[in-house]
């Protein structure tokens, strides 16, 4: 536990850390060009993390934004990898688990805060409960309003056209129409879900011993619904847990930055999701039927998106 690590890691640089034991939880941050929210994500893991023993590691897609120094002016004592190209999402976060130390692992979005000790609770919780594999907090918009997407059913088709269409929204409390984000079920209810958002994630190191890492196939986006598949399958519970909470702004960084190739890469995600997962329980016909209607989403949210005042991929946050 206690060995540095100081070498380059596939034209990575890693900055070597200090003797590290009995760690509680690993905090696994990926940033592009999001420095001053993941400033304010660093402060507020400082002040929420005092009762937990905790180490921080942050890699940096290469933003050239000032992350670097400024990790090393406020947050000495943060592990630091710096990318020199934007390598996406999944890989980077791999880069940081494979390197942590923790009986658990988080994976936190730089565009959030987290709210009166989350991690602590979360740790405790899975202490108390060791056939949950992962859990997630109780997300909220910057408003603090629940952000919807922090908790989900399993995306099947007609989970996800439901949604889409809008049925969802017309009828939340029936779960005919509200598997994809659940919203049939009460948001202070603690629940076993799919899947939760990667934004805010905490997962066993048993589970990786399991089932491994990431699968970097997904360059961004649905990793986690993947990784939450796969724990399941291997007979971990996956559980939202809203006694911890934290603000996510969402959208800040990388899907701003490059909002149509964020679009796409989100769509490709889902494509291959569903190719990995769920297409085998289903006719091939329907299947590219599905396919198509993915198509015709994709098309419009690039053509939506060229209209807006304000680029960004997914929907705006309250």
């Amino acid at each position: 536990m206690g060995k540095n690590i100081s070498r380059d890691i596939e034209g990575v640089q890693a900055r070597p850390r200090g003797d590290v034991a009995d760690i509680d939880i690993s905090i696994c941050v990926v940033t592009f060009k999001a420095r001053d929210y993941l400033r304010e994500c660093l402060v507020s893991l400082s002040e929420n993390t005092r009762r937990i023993r905790s180490e921080v590691i942050v890699v940096d897609n290469g933003s050239h934004d000032g992350t670097k120094e400024l990790i090393e002016s406020e947050f000495p004592t943060t592990r630091f990898i710096e990318n020199e190209v934007n390598a996406g999402f999944t890989r980077p976060m791999n880069q940081a688990m494979r390197i942590s130390s923790g009986r658990y692992l988080l994976q936190l979005n730089p565009d959030t805060v987290i709210l009166e000790n989350a991690l602590e609770k979360m740790v405790n919780f899975m202490d108390e409960h060791q056939d949950i594999g992962i859990c997630g907090p109780k997300v909220l918009n910057r408003d603090l309003t629940l952000q919807k997407s922090c908790r989900r059913g399993e995306s099947r088709p007609w989970a996800v056209i439901s949604y889409f269409l809008g049925l969802a929204r017309l009828f939340p409390d029936r779960k005919f129409f509200g598997e994809y984000q659940m919203s049939y079920m009460e948001e202070d209810e603690i629940h076993p879900v799919a899947g939760v958002a990667g934004s805010c994630m905490v997962i066993r190191r048993d589970v990786i011993a399991r089932i491994g890492y990431l699968d970097e196939l997904f360059f961004a986006y649905q990793e986690d619904a993947d990784f939450c598949f796969r724990a399941r399958e291997s007979g971990w519970k996956v559980y939202y847990y809203p006694e911890a909470q934290i603000i996510h702004y969402g959208g800040k960084g990388g899907s701003r930055v490059h909002p149509y190739r964020s679009i796409y890469e989100w769509h490709k995600s889902y494509w291959l999701y569903y190719r990995k997962n769920l297409a085998k329980d289903y006719f091939f016909l329907l299947n590219w039927l599905f396919y198509g209607v993915m198509v015709i989403k994709l098309l419009i949210s690039l053509l939506l998106n060229a209209i807006r005042r304000e680029k960004f991929a997914g929907p705006p946050r309250a």
